[in-house]
């Protein structure tokens, strides 16, 4: 039986990555915070 996470690192980095977290407005707040990783 196949488990349910079938990691793909192109998929992850489309949805979470740093390029579309710049499309919205999510890294200015996530800087104002303070935080440390700002995405994935």
């Amino acid at each position: 039986m196949k488990r349910t996470y079938q990691p793909n690192n192109r998929k992850m980095k489309k949805k979470h990555g740093f390029f579309a977290r710049k499309k919205t407005n999510i890294l200015k707040s996530r800087r104002k915070k303070g935080r440390k990783v700002l995405s994935k």
